[in-house]
């Protein structure tokens, strides 16, 4: 018999009926019809499923939504801001840092909680935060790159 699981999605309170081990992934793009976290291997090795949990970078595909209940989850679709996209996104744009798109919005996730945590990461402190993101177009140094953009705009530095 499914349960009924509230939590917070892109700052909105949601309630979901579901069972309680389904796939916070799951939920989010097959009930809240948000498809920006993908489904990359299911086990939390590769990064596509991506989204925050209260602040925090989580795998969504390995997250039961039991274990979300009243905690706040925030999604790519979550960051622009009055149809203004978010600093990471519009670097992302600027540096061409995207080429397939399908492990970007989890690599954008983690990176805006990293930019969060530190407005201003080194090369090796990006690097070493998205160590857990499997992208294999072979953009790693554009999104590096795009990372330190938004990152400076954020702190107000013009690049």
């Amino acid at each position: 018999m499914p349960d009924r699981w509230r939590f917070v999605v892109n700052g909105e309170e949601v309630e979901v009926e579901t069972a309680r081990d389904t796939p916070l992934l799951y939920v989010l793009r097959n009930r809240l019809c948000l498809k920006g976290a993908r489904f990359g291997c299911g086990q939390g090795l590769c990064g596509s499923c991506t989204v925050l949990m209260d602040g925090r970078p989580i795998f969504s595909c390995d997250t039961p939504v039991w274990s979300v209940e009243g905690r706040n989850i925030e999604t790519v679709e979550g960051l622009a801001s009055d149809g203004e996209p978010h600093p990471l996104q519009r670097a992302i744009m600027e540096e061409r840092a995207g080429q397939c798109g399908y492990c970007l919005a989890g690599i954008v996730m983690r990176a805006k909680a990293l930019l969060n945590e530190n407005p201003r990461p080194t090369r090796g402190e990006i690097a070493e935060a998205l160590d857990r993101n499997l992208c294999r177009c072979g953009a790693h140094n554009r999104i590096i790159r795009a990372i330190e953009r938004a990152g400076a705009e954020i702190q107000g530095d013009a690049r």
